[in-house]
């Protein structure tokens, strides 16, 4: 669409809440006719960078507040009908591999394929896709070469473009995952989606 600012999605497949995110937007896409651009980022590095924590590092021995974010959680799937999302029983886990597969993926032309294999692989199949057999028996299921993809991990133009990636995006304000642009404007967390799709509407 003509005019529209660009909106983008930065994201890692360690985030249970990037994976809800995904899960959503293409809803907002249906209603807005605006493609997100998903950009992979590495939230470790993103962590580094910013001296943030993970959730259950930060609330940890915080009094209700795991809990809420529990309910919280709990509320976006009802509302959503996320019915397939499990709790991946090896989280937190290495996504630094799956991540630069994703940047391979995109470099070779099959990146929303590969994206939709990982998460679901990652939170509806609960599997440790940190170790790189089960990396590539996920991608292989899911009808991608799995062999080549993580040969291609170890490529250094894919390992500088996740660099670069994510020193981007925490220059522009990324401080975790999933993180939101609408053209330079930030919001953070699936649920800011809803303000992100209003800021959509509101650049027509």
């Amino acid at each position: 669409m003509t005019g529209m600012r660009p909106v983008e999605f930065h994201f890692d497949f360690g985030s249970p809440n990037a994976y809800l995110a995904h899960r959503v937007i293409p809803a907002i896409e249906a209603r807005t006719g605006v493609r997100f651009r998903y950009v992979p980022v590495l939230l470790g590095g993103v962590f580094r960078a910013t001296n943030n924590r993970s959730p259950g590092e930060a609330f940890a021995g915080i009094r209700n507040k795991p809990e809420y974010q529990r309910l919280e959680m709990q509320r976006f799937i009802a509302r959503h009908g996320l019915t397939a999302f499990r709790r991946n029983p090896y989280f937190p886990v290495n996504t630094l591999q799956i991540m630069r597969g994703a940047v391979a993926a995109e470099a070779d032309g099959y990146f929303a394929a590969y994206v939709e294999a990982v998460y679901r692989a990652m939170w509806e199949q609960e599997l440790k896709m940190d170790e790189p057999h089960i990396i590539t028996a996920a991608l292989d299921a899911a009808g991608l070469d799995g062999a080549r993809t993580l040969a291609r991990i170890g490529d250094a133009g894919v390992k500088a473009a996740l660099i670069a990636n994510t020193e981007a995006s925490v220059a522009r304000g990324t401080f975790g995952s999933p993180t939101f642009f609408v053209g330079e404007e930030i919001w953070f967390g699936k649920d800011s989606l809803r303000d992100v799709e209003e800021a959509i509407l509101a650049g027509r």
